[in-house]
Formats: C-alpha cells, sequence, structure tokens
C-alpha cells in the first residue's frame, strides 16, 4: 500500500471541537490512554466523515487496525449524534431566533448497495440512498437533520413519517417548500402546471429567491463529491472482513449491474436475505447516527 500527504478542507477549530468531546469521554469512561489520542482520533473520524475514505485506508494511515478504527468512528459519530437537536427543540429555537420562514427541503445520502438493495434506489435520482428530511434557515444555517429513510420514500410522505409539517405549523413558523411537498396544506409550494399565468410565474420566482439561500446547506450533504459515504459492510456489526471499498456520491445513472440487481429481487424473492428487516432497521439506525454526526461537524464549521 502507498502513502501520501493529503489536506482535510475544515477549521482547527472543528478538530478542536470533536477532539474535546472525545477527551470529555475518555474521562468519563475512565479510559484515559488508546493507540491515538483525542486529537488523532478526530482526526480519523473527521477523514472518514468528510472524504469517505474507507475504515481500511483510514486505518492504514494513522497506523491501527481496521476494526480500532471502526471502534473510533462509531463512538465518535455516537458522541456527536447525541448533541444533534430533536425536533421540538430546533423548532423552539427557530421560533425564537425569529425568522421569518424556514426552508423545509429533502435530499438522497448516495450509499453502497446493500444485499436488501431495492429499497433503497431513489427512482428521482436514479441512485441507491437514504431520504433525509432537513429545515434550514432563511441564511442557509441547518436547524434541524431527519433520520434516514430509504431513498424509495417520497419526500411528503417522509416529512409525514417524522412529523416534520405538523411541528411547524403548531409552532406557527411559514415553510417555504418545493414541488416534492404537493398536497401538503400548510407548506408554501410554487405553482405547478404549463400556461402559468403571469401573476403564479411571479410567484414562483419570489418563492425560489426566499428559498435559494437555504437550499445549498440542504444539498451540501449528497451534492460534494465524499462528503458523506456509508460502506454497505459498516451495517449491520463489525466489519468480519476488509470493508468494502466506498462508492463515495457517485452521480453515475444505474448500470447494467444495478439495473440486473433489481431484476433479479424481482424475479427471485429467494435472493433476498430472510433476515432482511433487521438488517434494514440496524442500518438506518446506523446511518442516521452518521448523518447527525455529520450535521454536528457541518453547523460547527459554519459557525
Amino acid at each position: 500500500m502507498l502513502f501520501y500527504r493529503a489536506a482535510l478542507p475544515l477549521s482547527r477549530k472543528t478538530l478542536t471541537f470533536v477532539s474535546g468531546i472525545i477527551r470529555r469521554h475518555r474521562a468519563a469512561i475512565g479510559s484515559p490512554w488508546r493507540t491515538l489520542n483525542p486529537g488523532r482520533q478526530a482526526l480519523l473520524v473527521l477523514v472518514h466523515l468528510r472524504k469517505g475514505e474507507t475504515f481500511a485506508e483510514v486505518a492504514a494511515g494513522f497506523g491501527v487496525g481496521t476494526s480500532t478504527a471502526w471502534r473510533y468512528v462509531n463512538e465518535t459519530v455516537a458522541l456527536l449524534a447525541a448533541r444533534a437537536p430533536k425536533l421540538r427543540k430546533a423548532v423552539r429555537d427557530a421560533k425564537k431566533a425569529g425568522h421569518a420562514y424556514v426552508v423545509l427541503d429533502g435530499t438522497l445520502i448516495p450509499i453502497d448497495r446493500v444485499a436488501a438493495d431495492r429499497p433503497f434506489y431513489s427512482g428521482k435520482h436514479r441512485k441507491h440512498g437514504m431520504n433525509l428530511q432537513v429545515i434550514a434557515s432563511p441564511s442557509g444555517d441547518i436547524l434541524w437533520v431527519s433520520g434516514a429513510l430509504p431513498g424509495s420514500v417520497h419526500d411528503k410522505k417522509a416529512e409525514w413519517i417524522w412529523g416534520v409539517l405538523a411541528g411547524l405549523e403548531a409552532a406557527g413558523l411559514v415553510v417555504l417548500a418545493d414541488k416534492g411537498y404537493q398536497g401538503s396544506v400548510y407548506a408554501k409550494i410554487p405553482y405547478r402546471g404549463k400556461n402559468k399565468p403571469e401573476s403564479q410565474k411571479e410567484a414562483n420566482r419570489a418563492h425560489a429567491r426566499l428559498r435559494s439561500p437555504g437550499e445549498p446547506s440542504v444539498r451540501t450533504p449528497s451534492s460534494r463529491p465524499g462528503a458523506f459515504s456509508a460502506s454497505s459492510a459498516a451495517a449491520p456489526g463489525a466489519p468480519a472482513s476488509s470493508p468494502r471499498p466506498s462508492t463515495y456520491c457517485r452521480y453515475a445513472r444505474q448500470t447494467e449491474d444495478e439495473k440486473g440487481s433489481v431484476n433479479l429481487l424481482q424475479s427471485d424473492p429467494s435472493e433476498v436475505p430472510r433476515d432482511w428487516p433487521e438488517r434494514l432497521t440496524s442500518y438506518t439506525h446506523e446511518l442516521r447516527e452518521k448523518c447527525d454526526g455529520f450535521v454536528i461537524v457541518a453547523r460547527e464549521e459554519l459557525n
């Protein structure tokens, strides 16, 4: 294996923030010494979350075992996820901040395929992933991120599952959403259809201008190559063998291999593992913690 020096586009403030959380956790559980000090562990985790490198790659770069890297990442992600705000608190803080409106949007986090991969395939994006619902402020700051649902779940259904619009309506916050939330009574969505009158076109342009500052923060996790990745070998348990290479955040259309895998599941259900519901639940829980951790790091970087 070859080694090289690389840069991580994050500030030292972010590294200090994450390493402080790790240091306090070690002191609380009585684990003062490990192979890597808190600073090096924080750097390892940030490299994995930001660049999407596999456990085997980051383990080799930091001189630890693959299983050790896996434990470091999962421990730190759990610590970061515990600090993520809940929906009720996020809505209350948004109301207290006096935001004129908030932006609601869904995003897809691309992932590697798993054995029971059909529920994760998004026909809209033509890739496998997890659906996340994001609330952003008018200036683009991330206020709240939902848990992860399979990529085949529509944005409107995902919002209903998490009760996002119900919570925002109860708080009296104006919500700007896109056409994916068509049918919502409370959210403000653009007009649809062709040959719209000029008044509706102007309303759509004003709607887009108001939403545009908040949309980049919603798209950040999935639109930057390498911003986030989840290796299928990471779930549901520790890597018994070397983790599969991550696909990072690919934009390619569905390949023939992917089409074949979906057709195989459609034609021969016996190929689907019997325990796929349990694996799906475990995988969704782990990916949610990773997404929460990524959002905490992103918010700290923005501040």
